[in-house]
């Protein structure tokens, strides 16, 4: 959080800061403590309802930090951890039941609790209108075009513009990066830090960075990426994955291995999703396209769709379809949304990232 605040400090205020990111950092402060008090009930609490030190060590080496987290996996999956027998797993459930409130609730407060929901913004004015206000935490934003449509661009603007505060009193925070393309450029941050002035040593060590080789080394990273985020409770606010089907293409390859590919696939995104909950980051996805055969024996006018299939397509909260403009300009569509109106927005790529289209 100092690091975050450091390279905030630099910031001279321009046009675009004022208007995006005007709210104390120290406000943040307070919410970070709120929301670690909700939202981050530490498996070492079973401790003390009659599950021994081992145990939970073991939970841990898994990737699994909270209650929610326990409640979040199957007891399937938990007695596949080494050590766990299906006595031990169904006590620790039923130890979790007690402490977590997982029933039933009012909409009200399911509307209470969504005011911790943050915006991370874009860099675009437009862009952002488009989501809404940003990125939402809680939830996953995929974004899916053809090559050089912009959404590695996105990526490398969203690492810098996480750590800059931002409404409604977004303190800023830092970001877990897995690239699975080898396309993460911390010199393309400076530039991008250089448009906000910020410092730029302190900009890249707000930035975990993985590279992923495989499919599962892929799925491990995020065990990895959900320990971090137990470590340092409220800091980290941005998790992206460029891109995620990328791998999956390469390890599975004909119709023999597509149903295996889809099940892992789906165990992916619902690991995302449950660390985007439990510990309430943005998720942010990139994702590649494909042509479609039988586009034109049905005479669609974009024979183009996105890889995955139905299991990313439902996975993803939002989806936004990036497109080629003239020049440097690109062409965001909001493609599925639960709360969006499908809408399209223009923005451009500039030495300083993602920023609005000139006229």
């Amino acid at each position: 959080q100092r690091r975050v605040r450091e390279a905030v400090v630099s910031t001279q205020s321009t046009g675009f800061i004022e208007s995006m990111f005007a709210s104390a950092v120290e406000q943040d402060a307070v919410t970070y403590e709120a929301e670690a008090s909700v939202d981050f009930q530490d498996v070492d609490l079973l401790q003390s309802h009659g599950i021994n030190v081992a145990d939970i060590k073991k939970l841990k080496g898994a990737g699994i930090c909270t209650l929610k987290g326990i409640l979040m996996t199957t007891a399937k999956k938990l007695c596949n951890i080494k050590g766990l027998s299906e006595a031990k797993v169904e006590k620790i459930k039923d130890v979790c039941k007690t402490l977590c409130d997982s029933g039933f609730v009012t909409a009200f407060e399911v509307s209470e609790k969504r005011k911790n929901i943050f915006k991370v913004s874009t860099g675009s004015k437009e862009l952002d209108k488009l989501l809404g206000g940003g990125l939402e935490s809680m939830s996953i934003t995929e974004a899916f075009g053809e090559f050089r449509t912009g959404k590695t661009q996105l990526s490398h603007t969203l690492c810098v513009l996480t750590q800059l505060p931002g409404a409604n009193g977004y303190g800023g925070g830092k970001i877990i990066f897995i690239d699975t393309e080898n396309t993460f450029r911390p010199d393309r941050l400076r530039t991008i830090a250089d448009r906000f002035n910020l410092d730029h040593t302190a900009m890249l060590d707000n930035v975990l960075y993985a590279r992923a080789y495989t499919s599962e080394h892929q799925m491990e990273l995020l065990d990895f990426a959900a320990a971090k985020c137990h470590e340092e409770p409220g800091i980290f606010k941005l998790l992206i994955v460029d891109s995620v089907m990328a791998l999956f293409r390469v390890d599975f390859s004909g119709r023999g291995e597509l149903a295996d590919r889809q099940q892992k696939l789906a165990q992916l995104m619902a690991r995302l999703q449950k660390i985007s909950e439990e510990y309430n980051l943005a998720v942010f996805v990139t994702n590649q396209m494909t042509a479609d055969p039988g586009a034109a024996m049905s005479f669609q006018a974009d024979p183009k769709k996105p890889i995955g299939g139905n299991i990313i397509a439902h996975a993803s909260t939002t989806r936004i379809y990036l497109r080629k403009g003239r020049g440097e300009l690109r062409i965001a569509k909001i493609y599925d949304s639960p709360d969006m109106p499908e809408a399209e927005a223009t923005f451009c790529i500039t030495a300083g990232g993602i920023d609005d289209a000139k006229e």
